[in-house]
């Protein structure tokens, strides 16, 4: 059984940023693709980011240079580093791992004054 854990999420003003991390259990993680999804309250999970297992990114059209993805093969850990965070950002993140199907728990962001 593979684990994704997440962490880093908490509340944050408008303008901040925020790193999430998401640490997977077991030697497969360097093998796989990664995402982080998002989903805010009373909408359906979308997806903000994928990395490929040889660090190439793809975003979400919202992302606009906001987001960015990155990993660490070493550690077993994908980040997802936000700034100029928005209240529209408020959602539970969620990590991913392709291939092996696994989710991570969630991690929950909120942006507010």
């Amino acid at each position: 059984q593979v684990q994704l854990v997440e962490s880093g999420g908490g509340l944050v003003q408008p303008g901040g940023s925020l790193r999430l991390s998401c640490t997977v259990s077991g030697s497969i993680f360097r093998f796989y693709p990664m995402a982080w999804y998002r989903q805010a309250p009373g909408k359906q999970r979308e997806l903000v980011a994928v990395i490929s297992n040889g660090g190439d990114a793809t975003y979400a059209d919202f992302v606009q240079g906001r987001f960015a993805i990155s990993r660490d093969n070493a550690k077993n850990t994908v980040y997802l580093q936000i700034d100029t965070l928005k209240p529209e950002d408020t959602a539970v993140y969620y990590c991913y791992i392709q291939g092996p199907n696994f989710w991570g728990q969630g991690t929950q962001v909120t942006v507010s004054s």
